[in-house]
């Protein structure tokens, strides 16, 4: 064949450098928005921080108008719950965590205050440089303490332990079970435990001796799976006692803590700056940016003046980057706007009457109303924020999945989840609602949901199921 040359007309999307920033940006949350700016300002000379505060387009007036708590709204703001632990059937949850700071009063900038906390181990190591023990049990006891873990507890059996020992020392299997009973007495009361069991029996002999003790340690150590499982009948046959007596036994066993070292764990605080603010103002909910959200960036004028009596300067590609950055990072909070406002009018039931009225959303039907890419939607939805009366919320929170009604329409499963919460919440307590008895409610109020999905939504919530919720 010849060689020849043949004109071929052809489409294809290019995207430019604005574009690709644009998109870049757009996907960052606010701390990397932040991180990401802080570079720009120290590659570009002709970038810079402006101190005039950001004005968003509702008036000051319209901003800063009173709306009604979240304790008026009749819903109060979601709270994250961790994972169940393994001993859930000890009851309500307890907060351990706590802090300590100060701040110079002559410094007007508010920085950051840490809070200071103290790690087991060095609490208990506080406590063994107080002891008179010989140097040798000194040391063993702090061998223990390094065993420990977060909870407080020793994994690790002695014998293992003392084969990871050096052989030289010579260490008995006598000595080590004195350290072990020297650790046992520190604070706090069960640390060193082996076992949930030894854990609360620990605490439990520390208290002054009494019957409910007395019973209570007889369950601890002998029938702790017997109370897990809730099983009181047999319980009651096994030790004797009725339903009084059972009842302070448990409530005494109920207050101890089976993780010691908890509260002694590193604080991992993790703070939130919302990109846009939720008001109500005069009947209807108005999304505005979040003026400390908005980085306030401007092109150098000292900078950009001599620019324009200078031709084929080699910062001219700088200032067009400048105005480039400073239009994206505008255009990123407009979109950020606009999503915001067309979720809370999609939503505008949740924000009145709380998770119970969360209608189903998918990010099609945003895309749709504001004339949007789909992916564009879900750039902007994630790890982005909204601060509102009933909480903080990431944007993906409003939009979720759908279960068909018998009228035809859908129901959220956030609100199906809620109305779990409400039904299990209500019930009596000596006769929990089964997951079948759930699904029943829910089809008379017109929503069919299965019984394995409500075990599902029930797990997420971290609700035990029906047999660990029933009472004495």
């Amino acid at each position: 064949m010849k060689p020849s040359l043949q004109l071929k007309l052809s489409q294809h999307l290019a995207l430019t450098p604005q574009l690709q920033q644009s998109i870049r940006l757009l996907q960052l949350s606010t701390l990397e928005l932040e991180q990401e700016l802080e570079k720009y300002l120290v590659e570009n000379p002709l970038i810079e921080r402006e101190e005039e505060e950001y004005a968003p387009s509702a008036p000051a007036a319209e901003r800063f108008e009173e709306v009604p708590p979240a304790a008026e709204s009749g819903e109060p703001p979601p709270v994250e719950r961790s994972s169940a632990d393994d001993e859930s059937w000890l009851g309500e949850e307890t907060n351990y965590a706590s802090s300590s700071g100060s701040f110079d009063e002559d410094d007007n900038d508010y920085q950051d205050v840490r809070a200071a906390t103290t790690s087991l181990r060095e609490h208990l190591s506080w406590q063994l440089g107080l002891m008179s023990i010989p140097e040798r049990d000194r040391t063993l006891v702090q061998c223990l303490i390094e065993a420990l873990d977060d909870d407080g507890y020793l994994t690790q059996s002695l014998a293992e332990l003392s084969e990871a020992l050096p052989i030289e020392l010579e260490i008995e299997p006598e000595e080590l079970q004195i350290a072990l009973k020297h650790l046992q007495y520190f604070d706090p009361t069960g640390v060193g435990a082996r076992s949930a069991q030894e854990c609360l029996s620990l605490q439990l002999e520390a208290l002054p001796p009494d019957d409910t003790r007395t019973l209570a340690l007889t369950i601890v150590r002998n029938h702790l799976e017997l109370l897990a499982a809730r099983d009181f009948v047999k319980l009651k046959k096994h030790i004797g006692c009725d339903d009084e007596a059972l009842r302070a036994a448990q409530s005494l066993i109920r207050g101890l803590n089976p993780r010691p070292g908890a509260r002694y764990g590193a604080l991992d605080a993790r703070y939130i700056t919302p990109d846009v603010v939720v008001r109500k103002l005069r009947g209807h909910w108005i999304v505005n940016i979040n003026s400390d959200a908005f980085p306030r960036l401007r092109v150098n004028r000292l900078y950009a003046d001599i620019l324009s009596r200078q031709r084929g300067s080699s910062l001219a590609g700088q200032l067009q980057e400048a105005r480039w950055l400073i239009k994206n990072v505008q255009q990123r909070f407009d979109t950020i706007l606009r999503v915001a406002q067309a979720i809370v009018d999609r939503q505008r039931q949740f924000f009145d009457h709380g998770e119970v009225a969360m209608r189903p959303l998918v990010l099609r039907e945003i895309a749709d109303i504001l004339g949007l890419h789909e992916s564009t939607v879900s750039r902007v939805t994630t790890q982005k924020y909204m601060a509102t009366p009933r909480g903080i919320f990431e944007l993906k929170y409003f939009f979720g999945s759908h279960v068909a009604t018998e009228a035809g329409g859908a129901c959220s499963a956030t609100a199906i989840r809620a109305l779990i919460k409400q039904l299990i919440g209500a019930e009596p307590p000596k006769k929990p609602l089964s997951d079948s008895q759930i699904s029943e409610v829910l089809g008379q109020q017109g929503i069919v949901v299965a019984r394995r999905t409500i075990a599902k939504y029930r797990e997420a919530l971290n609700i035990p199921p029906v047999n660990l919720r029933k009472s004495i």
